[in-house]
């Protein structure tokens, strides 16, 4: 392991110069970035514009009810159909619940996958499988589709590729996180809520006391003595490379389009109310600001949805509103500052939930049949994919898996379908395997 601290800093008196300002310049204001910045030194040539599409991933952790949103069965059964009554959607002849009304009107926007096979009912495993589009394996972490872009894309602004807004995914598996690219190309995490009336975000903005242009001050300093050491030594090829990965992190800190990044106040107070003032909709809009400022995927997670209990009450008051308002809210703004070509939109989870309602007035897992939504980046709106059986409980037309949603986001994405990585141990690993959704493409 390579210490901050390394031998070579240090001398009779203890710490040189040359460490100490890194303390200083880093170690006061929180900064644990190297890990992920050191991507940057290793980033693949810039695609072609036409190629250079960024994404949104809305993952709602837990298993969205499919029946009770955007598959009902106002035919079947008390014990299926549920609670709700359906609408009538933008497209003639579709129907949802009548929990997302905004979502039915707005429908000519996304595409609806309703022939969704998961293959899999167990959390964990699900954020592994449906957030890098390869079945979980003890042995080998496939990479997060985040990961896969920080990997093969690298860097566009000094903001980082891959961030992730929230902590609502299941990582005992890998899930959501880079696997065997390496750390570096895990997500950069931000875990305050943007709808907080004091937002900031931790290794961004400096504690109290440590004003930008200290820091700026610091930075110049650690050049000054950088360039006289470089004159007196050879540096070692790996304290080269911490010198990269410190500059990346100071350039992250004091680049303009970071402070203009989170700087959600400047937003006009109409455009935010109607994302939502709420953490999931103010979240929806930091993901389109972060995307503005470089950042080329950004994941948006949700927590709760796990409805073995209460399911109608759970989505009608609290999880289905929030959603219901945002997502609709980012594909108007998208589309209005002409950004929505070239950013793919999706909403993901878990799996289906049980045709069958249980006793507590929930639905149980469901590995046979679910839903994905997707919008942007060329994705037909109105299209409503696939159907299942009158009990929902499986795909009868058109039948798509997770490795094909996978397949599809590469493709959308401008990411190579037969992409190889190298394991740690050395072996070549296909990132992805299923085909690409025709009718999406």
């Amino acid at each position: 392991m390579l210490s901050l601290c390394s031998t070579a800093d240090h001398h009779c008196e203890g710490v040189s110069r040359r460490s100490f300002l890194k303390i200083g310049a880093l170690g006061g204001l929180g900064v644990s970035l190297p890990m992920l910045l050191a991507a940057k030194r290793a980033q693949a040539a810039a695609p072609a514009p036409g190629d250079d599409v960024n994404c949104i991933l809305v993952w709602t952790r837990g298993g969205t009810s499919h029946h009770d949103t955007f598959d009902p069965k106002p035919a079947a059964p008390v014990s299926v159909r549920g609670e709700f009554g359906v609408i009538d959607t933008a497209v003639p002849g579709v129907q949802f619940t009548d929990i997302v009304p905004i979502m039915a009107r707005e429908l000519k926007r996304f595409a609806v996958l309703r022939g969704w096979n998961p293959r899999n009912g167990s959390h964990g495993t699900a954020d592994q499988w449906v957030m890098s589009g390869r079945k979980f394996n003890q042995a080998m972490h496939y990479p997060t589709y985040g990961s896969v872009v920080s990997w093969h894309k690298g860097f566009k602004t000094a903001m980082p590729p891959f961030a992730q807004l929230g902590d609502q995914v299941d990582r005992r598996f890998g899930g959501g996180m880079s696997g065997i690219l390496g750390l570096e190309h895990n997500p950069f995490e931000m875990l305050a809520d943007p709808n907080a009336e004091k937002f900031n975000v931790r290794d961004i903005t400096p504690p109290a006391g440590i004003t930008m242009e200290r820091v700026k001050r610091r930075r110049k300093m650690l050049s000054v003595v950088d360039e006289l050491q470089q004159q007196a030594e050879l540096q070692p090829a790996a304290f080269d490379a911490l010198d990269e990965h410190y500059k990346a992190a100071l350039n992250m800190i004091t680049a303009p389009e970071t402070r203009r990044a989170f700087e959600m106040h400047t937003e006009d107070a109409a455009l935010r109310d109607s994302y939502g003032r709420n953490r999931f909709g103010q979240s929806c809009l930091l993901a389109r600001r972060l995307i503005e400022a470089g950042v080329r995927f950004v994941t948006v997670t949700d927590g709760g949805w796990d409805t073995h209990q209460n399911n109608f009450k759970s989505l009608k008051d609290r999880l289905i509103p929030k959603v219901d308002q945002a997502l609709p809210a980012l594909l108007a703004d998208l589309e209005d500052r002409g950004m929505l070509s070239t950013t793919l939109v999706l909403w993901l989870t878990d799996f289906g939930r049980t045709p069958k309602i249980n006793s507590a007035s929930g639905r149980d897992h469901w590995a046979g049949s679910g839903f994905a939504i997707a919008a942007g980046a060329g994705i037909p709106g109105g299209s409503v994919l696939g159907e299942t059986d009158d009990e929902g409980g499986r795909p009868i037309r058109d039948e798509y898996f997770t490795d094909d949603i996978a397949a599809t986001i590469y493709h959308k994405l401008g990411l190579p379908l037969d992409l190889v990585a190298e394991s740690p141990d050395g072996r070549p690993v296909r990132l992805i395997e299923g085909r690409v959704i025709r009718e999406w493409v």
